[in-house]
Order: structure tokens, then sequence, then C-alpha cells
């Protein structure tokens, strides 16, 4: 399908981390917006937020997305989609909690389109990498490409029930959403009018644009950074330790508006992630912006850092070009947001 270079584009979870910065990089470069909240009390703060961009964007109420229709009127008049809304949080009693918004909302999204959207050229469904990698298992240093995918977490999921890991919980969600979307277009591959791109991100982190009162109510990723470098508290060995790899919230939000724009995306599952996430050199980014930060381990050596698992971004650079923001960057912007607000 054609790029996607103007008009009117939906987004969904309007009020999410990620989907914030994305309409902020949308209407900067142009395009009208109509986001989807799923009550009145997120539709304040972005109207404020983004009040300089007058009528460019819309909000629409869609209280339910697992619900058979919920998209139906928001995809009409629409150019492009980016499904951003599904749950993130370690809170689920059951992996049906978590992988029924996520399977539903992406199914949902796409038979509206189907039927209704008779516009949309193209619909990015905001995947993760936690699609691409098991948990665990890796015995030797393993470079994951947008050929793999997530077997073990739904498997888990279906055969230990409410006894299944948070993490499984999650992480099954995001891969059985994006099959379904797959699978969906396999299937209507002689009906649909538009394509389908998958952005896989790593653990997402960098300042933040939605609503967030307080250090509390941050969302589960950044309570990691805040946790980390503010709090302080990680005995060495959680400092040293893997935690898979991430990437900052802005590149992920161009990373959707150049999904649209470049024509070659169309189709294409792709990785977006920076590096290894490793809590010391987030410290340690930290304590030589600001020494009066906890400093973590004295000494600390970035090359003995242990990776079972990286990420091949071949495709993020060769087709998206992006050029990705480090990580002494994203932690100033963060601290600078965390200090503005008063939170340390």
């Amino acid at each position: 399908m054609p790029a996607v270079q103007s008009g009117k584009i939906l987004v969904s979870g309007a009020n999410g981390y990620i989907a914030a910065w994305l309409i902020q990089k949308l209407l900067d470069q142009g395009y009208s917006v109509r986001g989807t909240v799923r009550s009145t009390k997120s539709l304040p703060h972005l109207q404020q937020l983004f009040k300089a961009y007058g009528d460019k964007l819309e909000l629409v109420i869609v209280p339910d997305i697992t619900k058979a229709g919920a998209f139906d009127e928001a995809v009409q008049g629409i150019d492009a989609v980016a499904h951003t809304a599904s749950p993130f949080h370690h809170h689920a009693e059951h992996p049906k909690d978590m992988i029924d918004p996520a399977v539903l909302g992406t199914t949902g999204m796409l038979e509206s389109v189907l039927q209704h959207g008779h516009q949309v050229k193209r619909l990015i469904i905001l995947s993760s990498v936690v699609a691409i990698a098991e948990t665990s298992g890796y015995t030797k240093p393993t470079v994951l490409t947008e050929e793999d995918w997530n077997v073990s977490s739904a498997v888990n999921c279906e055969t230990l029930g409410k006894d299944a890991s948070v993490v499984d919980m999650y992480w099954a969600s995001k891969t059985l959403a994006e099959r379904a979307a797959w699978d969906f277009a396999t299937k209507h591959k002689g009906e649909i009018k538009f394509d389908i791109v998958a952005l896989n991100p790593s653990f997402v982190h960098g300042p933040f644009l939605h609503d967030v009162a307080s250090p509390e109510n941050l969302n589960t990723s950044l309570q990691g950074v805040y946790d980390a470098i503010i709090k302080g508290g990680m005995s060495d060995g959680e400092l040293a330790a893997f935690r898979g790899s991430w990437v900052d919230v802005r590149d992920v939000a161009d990373a959707h508006v150049l999904s649209l724009q470049k024509e070659e995306a169309g189709g294409q599952r792709i990785t977006i992630a920076s590096g290894p996430l490793v809590w010391q050199q987030w410290v340690h980014a930290a304590h030589q912006i600001d020494n009066s930060l906890p400093a973590g381990i004295p000494g600390f050596d970035d090359d003995s850092i242990m990776c079972p698992i990286t990420f091949d971004t071949t495709k993020s650079h060769k087709i998206l070009g992006i050029e990705y923001i480090g990580i002494a960057q994203s932690t100033k912007d963060v601290l600078a947001q965390f200090k503005g607000k008063g939170w340390y």
C-alpha cells in the first residue's frame, strides 16, 4: 500500500505513555488525529496538552475495546490507524485479564477497519519484543530477529491458568494479540484494502506527556526507572542484572510516524530497541548528572554485562531510518522532568 504522508490518523488508547508522544509527533508533522480513550476523565489533560493544535485533535470515547463493534464509528473517515491500546501492568489475577483486552481489542479494531474504515491504507499494531523472546531458556548468547516468536508464555498461561506468572500473562497477551493480527490479514487477504505493520519495541523509558499525578502513578516501565535512579536501594546483584532491552518512548513514537511514511514498512514486523537494559547504567548516568543521587556499584564495568539475548534492529535502521536516543540523553530528560515536578 502507498505511504500515508497526510490525513487523519486514529490513535487508540490516546491517554497512554506511547500514544501521547505519538499524537504530539503526528500533530507536529501536520496530521490530524482522532484519539480514543475509555472515559471522559482522560479528556481534560489531553485537551490542555494539545490545545495549541485546535481542531486538529479530536477525542472520542470507546469505553470497552473488547466489545464487538467498539471502533466502528471511530475508524470512519480515517486514513491510517495506530492501535496502541493494550494493558501493561503486573496486577492481573488470571491470564484472561491481560489476554482478552489485548486480543479482542486488536481483532475488534481490524474488523472495524475491514467493515467501516474504507479510507484506511495502513494499520500499525503496537506489539513488543516480548512477542519475540522467551522468558528464559537461553543457554548461550542469542541474537533474536523478527522471525522469532515467544511460544512458552501462551503455553504456560494455558497450562497453569491463574497460577501462571504475571510476566507470562503479559508476554502471552502481546504475543497472541500480534499473532491474531497477522492471522486476520491472512484470513481476509482478498478483502482488506489496507496493510499491517507490527512494531515490537523493547521496554520503554524516557519522559512522559500523559497524565501522572505522582511517582506512585507512573506506568510500569517508568516506575522501574524511578525506583532505580531516585529511590535507590537495589542490591548490587539487582543493579547488574540483565533485564532485556530498552528504548526511549520518543523513538517508539517516531517509529510509528515513519511506519506511516515509508511505503516499504507495509507488511513488516519491526523490532525497535536501543540496547541492553541494566539498571546500573541508568544509575551511573543519573549520578553523573546529579551526584546527590545514588552511585550504585563502584567501578562497574559495562564490558562485564552478560547479555543472553540481543535484538537485531537492522529493519528499524534500513526501513525506518531510526537513530536511537542513548541512555545519557534519556536519563537527562527524565531527571529534569522528575525534578521539575518536585519528585526528588
